[in-house]
């Protein structure tokens, strides 16, 4: 497993962004409450998110999907972390939120990224054929959010916690590779990897997909690896670039390989149009 440190930021869920600019703007309309606006500004950065809010976040989230007990996902979550040092939460902490909500085979349909978050994510959300890690209960519920714990304490802690290249167990990180583990390892039929045409080296060993979704796939229930390498207009890379070699190798050996070269108006015309079946468009 490498370390947290070697992860390319575009591999992981960002925090939610600040809208204090917006607020800001509006506020500062008038010249006589801009003190007012950069209060305001400075208030909603340094004011740190109650842990009741993350607990409503997680709570209302998870109740738009049908057949969980929500609350004790909740409480299967903390014991993950609470009173923890937030430095030493390995993935196998969330082995019991794992198994409170199993992730469910979705053969054909199943979809994973790397350096291509906000892509795919657009992507799905139109075409609704393909899942993503983030699509699933857990995914869904904790995308963008910070928690961690603190020794000797019950409590949930929003600010302050260890970022990702702090250290390797760190609760956010850790859920994550967790996650991405359990959700790979159900994995079946025709999978798909959307991946970034538009950088040196699309593929990394050293990302998540790289280091463990990759090594997840099993040739007993996988049939074929699909990459689509996706390109802005100046293509950098190719499917001949050099680091698909490392990825073949990794590869379980009776998994198919298959790799499309696409621009990225192209792979935003396969997602708008509901005539289309489901299916790769590719």
């Amino acid at each position: 497993m490498e370390s947290l440190e070697s992860l390319d930021p575009g591999d992981v869920p960002r925090p939610e962004k600040r809208r204090s600019r917006r607020t800001c703007v509006i506020l500062g309309v008038v010249a006589g409450v801009l003190l007012l606006c950069v209060t305001v500004a400075v208030v909603m950065v340094t004011v740190p998110h109650k842990p009741e809010r993350l607990e409503a976040t997680f709570i209302s989230r998870c109740e738009l999907f049908q057949g969980y007990d929500c609350q004790k996902l909740w409480s299967a979550f903390q014991q993950a972390y609470v009173g923890k040092d937030p430095c030493k939460v390995p993935m196998e902490s969330y082995d019991p939120l794992i198994a409170a909500a199993p992730f469910k085979p979705a053969c054909n349909r199943m979809m994973f990224w790397s350096k291509t978050k906000d892509l795919v994510q657009e992507f799905t959300e139109k075409r609704g054929c393909f899942l993503t890690l983030e699509e699933t209960v857990l995914g869904f519920v904790l995308d963008g959010l910070t928690w961690c714990g603190k020794e000797g304490s019950s409590e949930t802690f929003t600010s302050g916690c260890p970022g990702w290249g702090e250290c390797e167990n760190n609760p956010v990180g850790s859920f994550w590779k967790r996650a991405s583990a359990a959700f790979a390892d159900v994995a079946c039929g025709d999978v798909s990897a959307v991946l970034n045409g538009s950088i040196e080296t699309p593929f990394s060993p050293k990302s998540i997909f790289g280091s463990i979704e990759l090594k997840m796939f099993n040739s007993t229930k996988v049939r074929s690896l699909n990459i689509v390498l996706v390109s802005q207009e100046n293509a950098v890379s190719n499917c001949t670039n050099a680091s698909f070699k490392d990825l073949q190798r990794e590869l379980d050996a009776g998994i198919k390989y298959n790799c499309k070269e696409m621009a990225e108006s192209k792979f935003n015309e396969c997602s708008p149009d509901p005539e289309k079946p489901c299916g790769p468009c590719w």
